[in-house]
């Protein structure tokens, strides 16, 4: 064990003091490019045994692409899609097309679905504010597009009474003072 311990640290300062007391040669400038790349290469092997699931990303794609794909599209009272929809029935018209079932009202969205905080949110959850309505109660719900990690802030896509399905953001006045929670979906 004594030796092990020993030839370790010989071996430590020898290379330590070999680049200050020997003489430096670096590789002709292609030769950097080319060690420089194969170093990243190498690192597959810490990965041989994983598998990645993008599924949860091209799903949040699919769910997003469709919401996207009715921008513009007229508000109505009670609508379910897709010439006219409420905010509720935007987002679960959007969900049905990626069969998910996630309930008809913004209450009930809220409740049905898993609570997360603010600052776990993430593209694809559904965001809940009150409206004029419902007091301090849910009374709409929209879809996070984009997330800012640093500041919380966020923008999300929904059914709105005035200009039918946009984007707005969390800073708006509206939205900023009427924020009631999050829920995740799946």
């Amino acid at each position: 064990m004594k030796y092990r311990v020993v030839f370790c640290l010989i071996f430590l300062f020898s290379s330590a003091f070999s680049s200050v007391w020997g003489e430096k040669k670096l590789p002709p400038k292609d030769a950097e490019v080319a060690v420089y790349d194969e170093e990243f290469d190498n690192f597959d092997f810490l990965y041989a045994d994983e598998e990645f699931d993008l599924s949860g990303v091209d799903l949040v794609n699919q769910i997003l692409d469709e919401a996207y794909n009715h921008i513009g599209t007229r508000y109505r009272l009670g609508s379910k899609g897709p010439n006219a929809f409420d905010c509720s029935g935007f987002t679960s018209y959007v969900f049905r097309k990626s069969n998910f079932a996630i309930g008809s009202s913004s209450r009930e969205q809220y409740a049905k679905n898993t609570p997360i905080k603010p600052s776990e949110m993430q593209r694809g959850d559904l965001v809940f504010f009150t409206s004029p309505r419902s007091g301090h109660g849910v009374g709409h719900v929209g879809i996070i597009v984009d997330v800012d990690p640093t500041t919380g802030e966020f923008t999300f896509i929904h059914a709105s009474t005035a200009e039918g399905v946009r984007v707005n953001r969390s800073t708006d006045g509206y939205y900023s003072r009427r924020f009631v929670g999050v829920r995740r979906v799946f």
